[in-house]
């Protein structure tokens, strides 16, 4: 699949976006396709970061291109074309979807911003968006990591990305940085209304299963955040939903190699909920903000088997907040309060002027 690139514009040519202002909305990532030759160069992209994988750089590259790269590629692949969607990645498809919604949530507060999304690995990558926006006259950014529970592995490594690229730029623009929001009230006000309506359509289950992506055990005791912030929601929901501490599980998924990661861990507590007679449990993975390979296939395809093949009898996946109202409406939010004290503001006739210009431009382009 690829990726058609941003409107450019010749030197001294007025680009069509009419705002200095931008939100870079940031995900993780995802292959372009769903190919061992995909998977192989977004692997070695995403793995090949020291943010991810903390252990010795020289030992580590000579697993992850010696044995990694050519072994896991093609079971990956596999993986992702169960859920890949006739648009594309899931991740990226509702990436987007939430940017479009974010944009029109800020345009309706009167916020004159450009809204793009971009990737930290993979297309379209952090630096490529950057360079779109410095070109089409953007002077301050505001990042906001698709992440809300504060991580060195994702929101640092999306920092990193954008330092990056300001190393080799002469003129900067000004840049705002949101760390986390995993307290958000409105974040955690869209988990409760889409749980509560699923509830309303299919009634609940004995147990809700929080299962949020691990890491390695080791990032606590060096003062990562990540730990702490994902019970912090997890508890914040239980309260917005009127759950008691017997109807809701934290657990971590997604361990990769051998060392102790956060636990406890999400299929084995699966399993065990099962054999000591949970029959019925509903999964929601809070801290992915949109359904990817994670939620989709290692949750709602292997822990569902798992579960099922231990005794449980009903598994209920709930899909996260994607491109929901509530939630383009809560990141809209978050959003104008780190704008706060930048220009976005507008009054009607100077957005309908805005928008008159930024049409001529447009017009003119295809002429």
């Amino acid at each position: 699949m690829s990726f058609a690139p941003e409107p450019s514009f010749r030197h001294g040519q007025a680009p069509v976006a009419t705002s200095t202002t931008a939100v870079l909305y940031c995900n993780l990532g995802t292959p372009d396709e769903p190919t061992a030759k995909a998977l192989r160069r977004y692997l070695a992209e995403f793995l090949g970061d020291p943010r991810v994988v903390e252990i010795p750089r020289l030992v580590w590259m000579v697993i992850l291109h010696g044995i990694i790269l050519r072994v896991r590629p093609k079971k990956s692949a596999a993986k992702y074309a169960s859920i890949w969607m006739p648009e594309g990645s899931p991740l990226r498809v509702w990436t987007e979807r939430l940017a479009i919604g974010l944009g029109k949530q800020l345009a309706a507060q009167g916020h004159q911003v450009d809204v793009r999304y971009a990737m930290r690995y993979g297309n379209p990558s952090i630096a490529s968006r950057l360079d779109q926006l410095k070109l089409d006259g953007v002077t301050r950014v505001l990042i906001v990591p698709a992440y809300p529970q504060y991580s060195a592995a994702t929101t640092a490594s999306v920092f990193d990305a954008v330092y990056g690229w300001a190393a080799k730029v002469r003129l900067l623009p000004e840049f705002r940085f949101v760390n986390h929001y995993h307290d958000d009230p409105g974040y955690v006000a869209a988990l409760a209304t889409d749980i509560q309506t699923y509830w309303q359509a299919n009634g609940r289950a004995d147990k809700l299963v929080m299962s949020f992506h691990g890491v390695p055990e080791r990032t606590l005791k060096q003062g990562d955040p990540y730990h702490c912030e994902c019970h912090k929601t997890a508890r914040l929901l239980a309260e917005k939903l009127g759950l008691s501490k017997d109807r809701y599980q934290v657990t971590f998924q997604s361990r990769f190699g051998r060392a102790a990661w956060l636990q406890p861990y999400t299929e084995p507590t699966l399993v065990k909920l099962a054999q000591t007679g949970t029959e019925s449990v509903d999964v929601v993975c809070p801290g992915f903000t949109g359904d990817c390979l994670e939620t989709l296939e290692e949750i709602n395809m292997e822990a569902r088997h798992a579960f099922l093949q231990a005794g449980g009898k009903t598994f209920n996946y709930i899909h996260c907040l994607n491109d929901s109202p509530a939630w383009a409406t809560a990141l809209a939010a978050l959003s104008a309060q780190h704008l706060s004290g930048w220009p976005t503001q507008v009054t009607p006739d100077e957005n309908a002027l805005a928008a008159s210009k930024a049409a001529a431009l447009a017009l003119g382009a295809t002429q």
